[in-house]
């Protein structure tokens, strides 16, 4: 009697990070391979910004963070920051629906008080028209640096042991995080950066502790869903032991 073949069973499907951030690098290097204003690059940039919002929906990733403006940013000419303030007023005012549609949670991290009023007032407008949705959390660092939001909690956290309201053995890792900017959000499982450097520039440094890196050589007007799909495949071949011995 001849033995049927048993069908073959699939292995299930690797799950998504579950937060993934990027540093989006290139832009400058883009425009000028192309004989192009700076400018040029940063608009084609965002909509690299499109392409990484879409691969991550279609990844079933639940968290984005994107390092749009670093707080060391501030001190580029003057024209390009202006420039680059254009551009996310522009964003802001065209995008934010979509997401909304998309079910996409925005929430913006940085130094808001060092941008103009109306922009700060259209970030408030768009966390608050989807501060309810769940599919994504997608988060930009806007004027921000890690340095800075490390000291902001330390400083924050040194004034309520002074005043009497804690003490400073009650300063825990928990404590500690939930002072940051980032507070609620997990720390990222990948990070990704564009354009071939390596480095974090200011980003995450607390967060990062055991983020796996990506160091991608193409340039961040160059990001396509594809090339998002490839890194979080490599992902998967990563073995991450946190610190323990397997």
């Amino acid at each position: 009697m001849v033995a049927q073949a048993q069908p073959i069973e699939e292995a299930p499907a690797a799950a998504p990070p579950k937060h993934v951030a990027i540093i989006m690098d290139g832009n400058g290097r883009w425009a000028a391979q192309k004989g192009k204003p700076r400018s040029a690059g940063h608009r084609r940039g965002a909509e690299a910004v499109r392409e990484a919002i879409e691969g991550a929906l279609d990844l079933g990733i639940g968290y984005l963070t994107l390092y749009a403006f670093s707080s060391e940013n501030w001190n580029r000419p003057e024209d390009e920051v202006r420039d680059l303030m254009g551009l996310l007023k522009l964003y802001l005012n065209r995008e934010v629906k979509t997401m909304h549609k998309q079910k996409v949670r925005l929430r913006v991290i940085g130094r808001r008080d060092k941008l103009s009023a109306d922009i700060q007032k259209m970030i408030e407008r768009a966390e608050d028209l989807t501060a309810e949705n769940d599919r994504m959390t997608l988060v930009i660092a806007l004027s921000y640096g890690s340095r800075d939001e490390i000291l902001d909690a330390a400083q924050k956290l040194a004034r309520r042991v002074a005043s009497g309201e804690m003490a400073a053995e009650e300063i825990t890792e928990s404590v500690f995080e939930n002072a940051l900017t980032t507070h609620g959000l997990p720390d990222p499982d990948l990070i990704i950066r564009t354009s071939g450097e390596q480095r974090l520039s200011n980003f995450l440094l607390w967060q990062a502790a055991y983020s796996e890196f990506l160091f991608l050589d193409l340039l961040w007007p160059d990001f396509t869903k594809e090339a998002f799909a490839e890194a979080v495949s490599d992902f998967h071949n990563r073995d991450r032991r946190f610190g323990v011995r397997p």
